[in-house]
Formats: structure tokens, C-alpha cells, sequence
């Protein structure tokens, strides 16, 4: 089958009260249009045509390397008005297949079921509804076809009674739609063009229409404000955090966990409350990760142990380490096997080596450290110059004491040590030790100033 999708995603979206078009804002960490052209994709191969309008500019630079067409429908004059912009990339004996920019979380297994009953004749996307309320009721006869969409207004008491409603979501064969498509009217309270009057066209010329009813009312709910958009992003967080306890994840609160991109979890790792992944995140076995961490775009190996409130983003940690609490490893940080980077310490673009320590309240930046190194508390590497970055050196089993700068580019040898309270602007070689700072000096017989009356 050959497949042309249309997404519509041309409206302001007033409600959502921002300058970011509506189809811009993110469920899950990625724009709703995103989403929606993502799901398209899986359906084999496609060609996607996005009707943009309000903010198209923005819409075309976000999704310029995806690989789909723009239309722009300068006027809003419905969403039969919409997909008829789109009739010129329709390709000869293909099916059209109508998605919405704001309904992110409508699943691949429902579209390719409407795909299968579209091959005679337009193929609707329904779903029943508890409390169908303003939505057009979908008629249909005693075999199933449908017969009709008839809005709430026009309805009368046995019709609305009905609970399966409209979605809006639609697939037809193209030589239809292009054909239907400018024949339809405006004659209406709106003035607008509508999509929904191709079914009637299609019973009219005794075509069969066919209804698809999607699994459950968020798989097709759009997002028109900031709440709608919340109750997706729960809903899209509570199908996660399923399937995450399912694959044997522990999760203290599945209420409390975010995962704004994709998180891969090997077997026994244990997450605490309100933790956030985004990007591409892989926990090995046995990682635990604790409360109010962040973690971004980062490997954990096997028995890692992340304490509270700590942030990690680009890096590779090693196995059997322990990082946190409070702890920020920035781009580029490895930890090897064994390494630890504790409570308020900092790391960027570092390769700590196995077993080696940096326990506290230390800046580790543009360094390469050894094996079973021990960092003192304080310990920063002076990196920058204002202009340049450069890099510090320290040799396996070194010890650096508490409160020493490195200024960089600076190398300390195999084994040496470095004295408290010292600033190293020149090479340490192995074994020494190396104590830059003023001399103490005790005066006696010295007094404390006193308050004068």
C-alpha cells in the first residue's frame, strides 16, 4: 500500500496562551508534531506532507532534517480547506492517510488497522466515550457501515445517545479525496470547509464507509491548553512507568518518574522518586538511582549507585561506582570501574580512572586522573585562562590534598603527593612531594584588637 500522509498542524492554539505554535510544545520531551510524524514513519514508507499555518516558520526550522513536505494553508478555513492544500503531493492510487499535530499519542497498531479497512472506500477513526459531549455521534447501520457523522447541535434524543464519536482521524483512497475535496461547502455556521463532509459524499455516491474504533479515548485526545496538555504528559508518563515495572524495573513511585526520551534498563535496577531522563539513557544491572536525580544522554554500568540530587548528562560511568549525593558530572566525564565523585562535586569533559576518589566539594574539569587516585576536598583544576582550555595530568596513585589548585596545563607523577593548601603551576614528578604555599609563622605575646569605648 502506498501511503501519503497528511498532518495537520496549522492552528494558533489560543487556549495554550503562548507564542510557541501548539504543535511545538512537548509530551514527553518531544513536540506533539514530532510525535505524530515519528508514529507515521512506523507505518512503512511514507510520504508526509505538514500543513502549517500559524507559526510556519517555526514549524519548518524544528522539523527541517525530518524528511517531510510543507504546505502552508494561509487561511483557516477548516480542516477540509487543510488537507485539500495538500492534494498536489497526493500520489496516483495511494492512500491518504489525515493525522492532527496535536493528538501525539495515537498508536501505530490503530492507524495500520484503519489503513486495512480504507481499500474500498473512505476509513474513519472512532472511539466510544463515557461522556460524549460535544462531539459528533457516528451513525452507522445494522451491518456496521457508517451512514453518517451528525454534530451534537443537529442530533436528536436517540442519537445522542450514542457514545461512539468522531475522532477526526481519517484514511481514503487519494483519487477520492481529490476529487471530493474541492467540491465541499462552506454553507455552515462556521464558514468552513469541512473534513467530516467527505463521509457523507462517499454515502451519497454508495460508497462504503468504514468505521475503526481506537482502543481508549487519550490515544486520540488533542491537546487545546496547558491542562489537556498535562493530562497527556501523565498519561504518557503512567504507560511508561508500566512498562518499565513490567520489564522488572523498581519503581518507588511510579507517579514520580519523567522519561522525556528513551530509558533502558538492565535487570534489578531500582529507581526513587522524582527522577527525570531525557535523551538516550542505559542502566546496567543492578544501578540504582536515587531520589531527585537527572539523568541525560549517559550509560550507567552494572552495580552503579547514584545518591540524591545529583545530575548527569553525556557520560559514561563505569561499574561499581558511586557518584553523588549532589553531584554533577558534565559532558565528557568517564568514570572507570570502581570511581567515585561524592557530595558537591563537579566534573567535566574527566576520565577518572578506576578505584580513584574525589570525594568532596571539588571542580574536576579538562583532567585525565589514574587509577586509585585520592582528591582532597577543594581540590579545582584551573582549566581556563579566560581564553583557552588546558589540561591536568595526575598519575595513578596519587594523593592531592584538600584545598589544591591545579593550575593547568599541569602534570603530577605516579605516586606523588601534593600538601594542603597548595597551588601547583609546574610539573610534580612521580613520587615527590610537592607543597606550594606561604610558611606559617606563630607570633607570641600577640593580642586580639578590643572594643573601644
Amino acid at each position: 500500500m502506498t501511503i501519503d500522509v497528511v498532518i495537520l498542524a496549522a492552528g494558533k492554539g489560543t487556549r495554550m496562551r503562548s507564542d510557541l505554535p501548539k504543535v511545538l510544545h512537548p509530551i514527553g520531551g518531544v513536540p506533539m508534531l514530532g510525535r505524530v510524524i515519528d508514529t507515521a514513519k512506523q507505518l512503512g514508507e511514507v510520504e508526509i506532507t505538514v500543513v502549517v499555518g500559524h507559526g510556519a516558520e517555526l514549524v519548518r526550522e524544528r522539523f527541517a532534517d525530518s524528511g517531510v513536505k510543507f504546505v502552508e494553508q494561509k487561511e483557516q478555513l477548516g480542516t477540509g480547506h487543510a488537507v485539500a492544500q495538500a492534494i498536489p503531493n497526493f500520489r496516483k492510487g495511494s492512500t491518504v492517510l489525515v493525522l492532527y499535530g496535536d493528538v501525539p499519542l495515537v498508536k501505530v497498531g490503530t492507524l495500520q488497522s484503519l489503513l486495512s479497512a480504507s481499500d474500498k472506500g473512505p476509513a474513519l477513526l472512532s472511539v466510544e466515550m463515557a461522556n460524549p459531549a460535544g462531539y459528533g455521534r457516528i451513525v452507522r447501520d445494522d451491518t456496521g457501515r457508517v451512514l453518517a457523522i451528525i454534530e451534537e447541535k443537529d442530533a436528536d434524543a436517540d442519537t445522542l445517545a450514542i457514545r461512539e464519536v468522531n475522532t477526526g482521524i481519517l484514511a481514503a483512497p487519494s483519487d477520492l479525496l481529490a476529487r471530493w475535496l474541492p467540491e465541499l461547502s462552506n454553507d455552515n455556521a462556521q464558514g468552513e470547509y469541512y473534513l467530516t463532509d467527505v463521509i457523507a459524499r462517499s454515502v451519497g455516491e454508495n460508497i462504503p464507509v468504514t468505521g475503526v474504533r481506537a482502543s481508549d479515548s487519550i490515544e486520540v485526545a488533542g491537546v487545546n491548553s496547558r491542562a489537556q496538555q498535562a493530562q497527556l504528559e501523565r498519561a504518557l508518563q503512567h504507560s511508561r512507568a508500566l512498562a518499565l515495572m513490567n520489564a522488572g524495573v523498581t519503581l518507588l513511585d511510579p507517579a514520580r518518574i519523567d522519561v522525556r526520551g528513551s530509558l533502558e534498563c538492565d535487570t534489578d535496577v531500582s529507581i526513587d522518586i522524582n527522577c527525570i531522563f531525557e535523551g538516550q539513557v542505559v542502566l546496567g544491572k543492578g544501578v540504582q538511582i536515587g531520589p531527585n536525580c537527572l539523568l541525560k544522554n549517559c550509560r550507567l554500568a552494572d552495580g552503579t549507585c547514584v545518591e540524591a540530587n545529583s545530575v548527569i548528562e553525556d557520560a559514561e560511568v563505569g561499574q561499581a561506582c558511586t557518584i553523588g549525593p549532589f553531584a554533577r558530572l558534565r559532558p565528557g566525564t568517564q568514570l572507570a570501574d570502581g570511581a567515585k565523585v561524592g557530595n558537591f562535586v563537579e566534573t567535566k569533559k574527566a576520565k577518572i580512572g578506576r578505584g580513584s576518589k574525589v570525594n568532596h566539594l571539588s571542580y574536576i574539569g579538562d583532567a585525565i586522573v589514574g587509577d586509585q587516585v585520592n582528591i582532597g576536598a577543594g581540590t579545582i583544576t584551573c582549566n581556563y585562562d579566560g581564553v583557552n582550555k588546558f589540561t591536568t595530568e595526575i598519575g595513578d596513585g596519587a594523593f592531592i590534598g584538600s584545598n589544591t589548585a591545579l593550575v593547568a596545563p599541569v602534570s603530577v607523577g605516579v605516586g606523588a603527593t601534593v600538601g594542603a593548601g597548595s597551588t601547583i603551576t609546574s610539573e610534580v614528578g612521580p613520587d615527590e612531594l610537592a607543597v606550594a604555599r606561604g610558611r606559617q609563622r606563630n607570633i607570641t605575646g600577640w593580642k586580639r584588637p578590643s572594643k573601644k569605648s
